[in-house]
């Protein structure tokens, strides 16, 4: 196989979140049929795709990329018939072969336990991506190549990255956004065509109330929820839902806002209108016959 084909059957395996390792040849002394940057990938039933080198390395590499999918940590294995001092974190095996030449391997696996989409171009997205890095959690850029979703957008693209989020087949979507804004972000997603289900797997906030400030610390708290998530540690903590009350639809942005606890109320011909923000309250009142005519359309449609 070339190593297009390697990445891609990796991207392939990634969508349908198999596991397997990726093995790289990261030292080759001759005599050895290994090259140095040559790549294969292990599943965990130990199928082999690509070359490495040999049957000399064969079983040993199988074996080593195997245990290194259970264990979900990378490892660094030499195959040699040298006599070389031990090393911290590298696992030496005899080689089988006359020849008596050295291989060794770095294989990393991945697991789709172990992987996170995280959305959003901000500071706190940027520094969960660093702390996703130093736990060894793999980076994925689709949502639906990982079982988690970090939404990170903090107010730039919220509604497109949490719908795109939902719509996709992770099992559950964090959002680094209070309680109150993610209940506004529901009754949207509900108008997009978001189903309960769906909604059923956003968490929010992402992680604990810790009193975070910084980009930081934001990132660091939403990263303890996630880690929660994979590692089984946490049950899922949706949106808290609040006691029924009555909604308003407003006419401008199409949020249904609580009437209990609106933004804004307008009085028009009678009718008391409810916003949600300022925008939309200036925008209501530039022209509230217009908007009037779409509450009540609306009306006679339900």
């Amino acid at each position: 196989m070339t190593d297009d084909e390697i990445l891609e059957m990796a991207r392939q395996l990634n969508g349908r979140r198999e596991p397997y390792a990726l093995v790289t040849v990261v030292r080759a002394i001759a005599p050895t049929s290994a090259y140095l940057g040559a790549q294969a990938i292990v599943l965990a039933d130990g199928t082999l795709h690509g070359w490495i080198g040999g049957g000399c390395a064969k079983d040993v590499l199988i074996g080593a990329a195997q245990s290194a999918i259970a264990e979900g940590e990378p490892k660094l294995v030499r195959i040699s018939n040298e006599r070389i001092e031990p090393e911290d974190h590298v696992e030496h095996y005899t080689m089988s072969c006359a020849s008596n030449g050295t291989i060794e391997l770095f294989i990393q696996p991945y697991s789709p336990r172990t992987a996170l989409c995280i959305l959003g171009n901000t500071p706190a997205a940027d520094e969960a991506r660093f702390l996703a890095e130093r736990l060894r959690i793999r980076l994925t850029a689709s949502p639906g190549e990982a079982p988690i979703v970090l939404v990170a957008t903090q107010g730039q693209g919220d509604e497109d990255a949490l719908e795109r989020a939902l719509k996709s087949s992770a099992t559950h979507v964090l959002m680094i956004a209070s309680k109150r804004k993610a209940e506004k972000l529901r009754d949207v997603m509900r108008m997009r065509g978001i189903g309960e289900a769906q909604l059923g797997r956003l968490v929010a906030p992402a992680g604990p109330d810790a009193g975070a400030k910084t980009p930081g610390e934001i990132a660091f708290v939403a990263m303890v929820g996630v880690l929660a998530f994979l590692r089984g540690r946490a049950s899922l903590r949706a949106v808290d839902t609040p006691a029924a009350t009555a909604k308003f639809v407003n006419p401008v942005c199409g949020m249904a806002v609580d009437t209990a606890a609106p933004m804004h109320v307008e009085q028009f011909e009678g009718v008391a209108y409810y916003f949600c923000c300022d925008g939309c309250l200036a925008t209501f009142r530039q022209d509230p016959s217009k908007y009037a005519a779409i509450h009540r359309a609306a009306m006679a449609s339900t």
